[in-house]
């Protein structure tokens, strides 16, 4: 089972990522990724992790408060990512 998925997961992915290659330019293809990243993946995986902190809270682990702190230090690179690469770019040019 395990074997059938790690042969599907790259296929899956390859096909996914020809949606948004075909016919386009380089340009307006990395900024097509860059918004189904920051408008579908990121949201999703901040939600998961926050959901996960919680889910230790609740249970009573150890390790709650750390998994809030990586929680919210990945929220807070993930969404400002933007913010941060248009500061690198200002410094550069």
């Amino acid at each position: 089972m395990k074997n059938n998925l790690k042969r599907f997961l790259p296929i899956l992915s390859l096909i996914l990522s020809t949606s948004c290659v075909a016919l386009a330019s380089v340009e307006s293809t990395l900024m097509n990724l860059q918004n189904k990243v920051l408008g579908t993946y990121l949201p999703m995986a901040a939600i998961f992790g926050l959901l996960w902190a919680g889910f230790s809270f609740v249970t009573g682990k150890e390790n709650a408060k750390q998994h809030l702190l990586y929680a919210i230090f990945g929220c807070i690179v993930g969404f400002g990512s933007q913010s941060i690469v248009a500061a690198l770019r200002s410094m550069v040019n």
